[in-house]
């Protein structure tokens, strides 16, 4: 357990960082858990984990099932969900992702950096049978991303880059685990615009992914179509690359201006 004795004094900023970890662990579960497992996951004392759990139902983060006693996520999450969406301008780069899906016939997303990884916020799925999907709200470590490589690449120091990531975990055979080997992926992503997972995450699934550009240089997030390597095959690629080019660009001004920016009206 990492929780204080009751002799230790608690600062505002652990309180908020426990409740939030209680939160991530009950995010991280779709059948909701007890206080017990919650405890167990974030590594607090039952007592506290109660304490953070009753105080976050209060607020409507977070609601109890009286039948089973697990906490699931609450409405206001909901609420609070939905005025970001807007704020951030997720909510009007909905349409273009699916646009841009009609048009591949493939999955779709928009991902952000996450501290070493790739959080997607937004997801569009593909009608087709045979189809790979990245829901809202999951992550992807940066190395094994096409979108992540974007992030990486539009970094001002590639080396730097690599050194804050860590082990270069891999996920299968075709993962880049040699960071010589990754800084030369990354080059070549700056110098043709957009990256590429080729099976580095998932066998059988390829994604391609271009950098969201924001006005006054950098990058607000990445772009990614991703699906079966007999779908996105080689020969796909410049057609898909200047198809997230174009969506990419319409979708900048929209996460970097905000909705009521006088530019816009």
């Amino acid at each position: 357990m990492t929780d204080e004795s009751p002799s230790q004094p608690r600062s505002g900023a652990q309180a908020v960082e426990r409740a939030l970890a209680v939160l991530r662990c009950v995010e991280a579960d779709d059948r909701g858990a007890g206080i017990t497992d919650l405890a167990q996951r974030a590594g607090l004392t039952v007592s506290t984990t109660h304490r953070l759990a009753r105080t976050l139902a209060e607020a409507g983060l977070l609601i109890q099932d009286p039948g089973t006693e697990r906490y699931q996520l609450g409405p206001a999450l909901v609420v609070l969900g939905r005025k970001a969406e807007r704020r951030l301008g997720y909510q009007q780069a909905l349409p273009l992702l699916q646009e841009l899906s009609a048009a591949t016939g493939e999955s779709i997303n928009l991902g952000i950096r996450a501290g070493n990884e790739v959080r997607v916020v937004l997801d569009v799925e593909s009608r087709q049978p045979l189809r790979f999907n990245q829901e809202s709200g999951s992550r992807v470590p940066m190395h094994v991303s096409a979108m992540g490589k974007c992030l990486l690449a539009a970094g001002d120091d590639i080396d730097a880059q690599i050194a804050g990531l860590g082990d270069l975990v891999q996920a299968t055979h075709r993962t880049i685990t040699d960071r010589d080997e990754l800084r030369a992926e990354l080059e070549l992503v700056r110098e043709r615009g957009w990256a590429l997972n080729d099976e580095e995450r998932n066998p059988g699934v390829r994604a391609i992914a271009a950098p969201v550009p924001q006005p006054g240089g950098g990058v607000s997030g990445a772009i990614s179509i991703q699906g079966p390597t007999v779908r996105i095959t080689d020969e796909r690629l410049p057609e898909l690359a200047a198809l997230l080019d174009k969506t990419a660009a319409r979708v900048a001004p929209l996460l970097t201006t905000p909705p009521d920016h006088p530019a816009q009206r």
